[in-house]
């Protein structure tokens, strides 16, 4: 998915059924809001998802880690975005130069990321 500064798409996502898959998520590298926080997260929870790899800004961190759900981002920033609906799914996106594909298998520890081809 690929989105900036702007979370309507990645709240979709996350109600619908995640079946153990992790959600990547180009916001550009923004830090400028967050396109995640816990309201979001736990709706990923509930339906099933594994895990968020967002190159761009979470909110409530804290709330956020305490759920079992495994996230991967750039920084904070408690600052909302927009809701507007913008952005992509469903599209390899480019993240810090490693391609994520629809469909790969993605694995992550406390120090990083794979992505198997």
């Amino acid at each position: 998915m690929r989105c900036h500064e702007d979370n309507a798409l990645v709240k979709a996502v996350t109600q619908t059924p995640g079946e153990g898959a992790v959600l990547v998520v180009d916001g550009g590298g923004s830090l400028r809001s967050a396109l995640m926080g816990d309201l979001i997260a736990a709706a990923a929870v509930e339906n099933g998802w594994a895990g968020a790899i967002i190159h761009g800004a979470i909110r409530d961190s804290v709330a956020i880690g305490g759920l079992r759900l495994g996230v991967k981002a750039l920084g904070t920033n408690p600052r909302k975005s927009a809701k507007a609906g913008a952005g992509v799914l469903d599209e390899p996106v480019e993240i810090g130069g490693v391609l994520f594909r629809p469909g790969a298998m993605v694995h992550a520890d406390e120090d990083g990321v794979l992505v198997e081809r």
